[in-house]
C-alpha cells in the first residue's frame, strides 16, 4: 500500500523509520498537502505534524475529501490529533493521549500543541502545552507536586506565547505564587521527569498505520 506521513518536529523521521518503514515522511502538512497526497494515489494518509502559523494549516475539507476517496486518514500528536477529534465521526482515525484530551474536552486550543521548531531539522525549539500537562500529570500523580502546583503552572504557561513556552520562562512567571525555593525545585522536577506527549502520540500513529498495512496484506 501507498502510506505517506507528514512529520516534523514530534519524532525525528530516522526513528520514525525504526518503527515504520517503506512509507513515504514528508515535512509538516500545510494547506493543499493531504489533498495532493489523495491525487498522487496514497491510500494510508498519517497526519501528525502540520502548520498553524508559518502558513495556511490542512483544512477539514481536504481530509473530508480524502475519506470520500476511500483513503484512510490517522491522526494524532499534534494538529493530526486536533484534526481528528474534529473528524472522526467522518471516518478519520484518532490515536494517542492528545487526541483523546481533544475528545474528552480537557483541551480545546489550538496553541495547546503548537511549538516553534528550526525550519530545516525541525528540531522543537519551544515546549507545547500538552507535553507540560503531561509532565504535571505524572508528578502530580507520584505526589511530587501538588494540584494546586500544577494549576498555577499551567495557568503561568497559558499566559506565555506559545513561540516562548520553555520550562524556565514558565516556573520563573510563577515564582510570586510558588515561592522561590519552591519554583526551583519545581523546575528541576520538570526538566527531570519531562514526559514528551507529542513523541509518544506520534509513535502510537505510526503502530495504527503499522497495523492497518498488516490486516491489509493479510486480507
Amino acid at each position: 500500500m501507498k502510506v505517506v506521513v507528514f512529520l516534523g518536529p514530534s519524532l525525528p523521521v530516522e526513528e520514525a523509520e525504526k518503527i515504520l518503514d517503506d512509507v513515504e515522511y514528508r515535512p509538516p502538512a500545510g494547506r493543499g498537502d493531504v489533498a495532493g497526497a489523495v491525487d498522487e494515489g496514497f491510500e494510508i494518509i498519517g497526519l501528525v505534524d502540520g502548520v498553524f502559523y508559518q502558513k495556511t494549516a490542512v483544512s477539514h475539507r481536504e481530509i473530508l475529501y480524502a475519506l470520500k476517496k476511500g483513503v484512510k486518514v490517522v491522526g494524532g500528536s499534534s494538529i493530526g490529533a486536533l484534526r481528528a477529534c474534529e473528524l472522526d465521526l467522518y471516518g478519520m482515525i484518532g490515536v494517542g493521549k492528545i487526541y483523546r484530551w481533544y475528545k474528552q474536552g480537557v483541551i480545546s486550543a489550538d496553541d495547546e500543541v503548537a511549538v516553534v521548531f528550526h525550519p530545516n531539522t525541525y528540531q522543537p525549539l519551544s515546549e507545547p502545552l500538552v507535553n507540560i500537562r503531561a509532565t504535571l500529570e505524572l508528578l502530580i500523580s507520584r505526589g511530587m507536586i501538588s494540584k494546586a502546583d500544577g494549576e498555577i503552572i499551567i495557568e503561568s504557561a497559558k499566559e506565555t506565547p506559545f513561540h516562548l513556552r520553555n520550562y524556565s520562562r514558565i516556573i520563573q512567571n510563577a515564582i510570586d505564587k510558588l515561592g522561590r525555593e519552591r519554583a526551583k525545585f519545581i523546575l528541576e522536577l520538570l526538566k527531570r521527569e519531562r514526559v514528551d506527549q507529542k513523541r509518544i502520540d506520534a509513535i502510537e500513529v505510526l503502530k495504527k498505520i503499522r497495523e492497518l498495512t498488516t490486516i491489509n496484506r493479510s486480507v
